[in-house]
């Protein structure tokens, strides 16, 4: 179902079908809810930082510059040749005739014609498996929808039909994924606060303290080897062939271990000294009446938990 808008102020995408957009100081996420109100199927082109395929007001699939696309995951991993993937790209586009620009990887079906469905063709080959399918398209998508959705959209264009070649295999209902954006940005400042340290060349300290002695993670280890003082995280993150934003977060924790260079600790504000007449020190004991401060609460979902375990064993299955 395209997009329908009764007005330009009302939806800030109007004209759909002509891929015109009217309000270019929207945000993204407000364009995205509108979208998903008018349960729109097409994809929302946002300048050269990528796209939001969307069917039927779900989020099917995100591309963005910044990330690797499903194709460069698998051709990375070694599970399938770049002419491969050429071929059955071309062999899911001609099930649903092109209606974008030439090269483009959506495809336009007229009702009632076979939709594009690249993804099953790669199943069938054997390239992958269906649950590897998903769980490639849910990572490329969560790393994507990370740097994509915070853009400032400019004049992005609606194209009304439009899918991507992979077709749908994965469902995301756009305000879970803007929380899990927001999730994802609080986890990184709550390991390390300071966004210097995802721009900064990554350069390993030349020797640990003393008797000291550290424990990596995988990703941490990569990161620490192929980093070479000239190189930010998101170019390492493609060198390493590895998901961006798990790069960026296995930086931060090398930072807050003081395992790199040039990462400088984010300024502490001072403490109000403490004057006369003021309360009794938290703990020190205050009286029949005194209770002592409870601990702070500490909540997970353990769908997330077992989600983002479960995708990170898929993606390590298809280094």
């Amino acid at each position: 179902m395209a997009a329908t808008a009764s007005s330009a102020a009302s939806n800030p995408v109007s004209g759909a079908a002509s891929g015109q957009a009217s309000h270019a100081s929207a945000t993204l996420d407000s364009i995205l809810l509108d979208l998903a109100g008018d349960r729109a199927t097409g994809s929302l082109r946002v300048g050269k930082h990528g796209t939001v395929y969307l069917d039927e007001g779900r989020i099917s699939y995100v591309e963005c510059a910044t990330t690797p696309s499903v194709e460069e995951i698998l051709t990375a991993s070694g599970r399938a040749t770049v002419t491969r993937i050429r071929a059955i790209r071309q062999s899911a586009s001609s099930a649903a005739p092109a209606n974008g620009s030439a090269g483009g990887p959506a495809n336009a079906a007229p009702a009632g014609a076979a939709l594009p469905n690249g993804g099953e063709l790669l199943v069938r080959q054997g390239v992958l498996s269906r649950g590897e399918l998903q769980f490639c398209v849910l990572g490329a998508t969560l790393d994507a929808a990370y740097f994509l959705l915070p853009e400032r959209p400019g004049r992005p264009r609606f194209k009304a039909g439009d899918r991507h070649w992979l077709g749908t295999h994965w469902f995301f209902d756009i305000p879970g994924l803007l929380l899990d954006c927001q999730k994802r940005k609080a986890r990184l400042d709550r390991v390390w606060p300071s966004a210097e340290v995802d721009i900064c060349p990554v350069t390993p300290v030349k020797r640990l303290q003393r008797g000291g002695h550290v424990v990596l993670s995988a990703l941490q280890w990569e990161v620490l080897a192929e980093a070479d003082g000239a190189t930010p995280p998101i170019a390492l993150a493609h060198r390493i062939r590895r998901p961006v934003y798990a790069t960026l977060l296995a930086v931060r924790e090398l930072a807050a271990s003081g395992l790199v260079t040039g990462a400088q600790q984010p300024a502490k504000s001072e403490l109000p000294r403490r004057t006369g007449g003021s309360g009794p020190r938290p703990g020190a004991g205050g009286g029949p009446g005194h209770h002592a401060p409870a601990m702070p609460q500490v909540s997970g979902d353990p769908a997330d938990i077992q989600l983002l375990i479960r995708l990170r064993d898929a993606l390590e299955a298809l280094r």
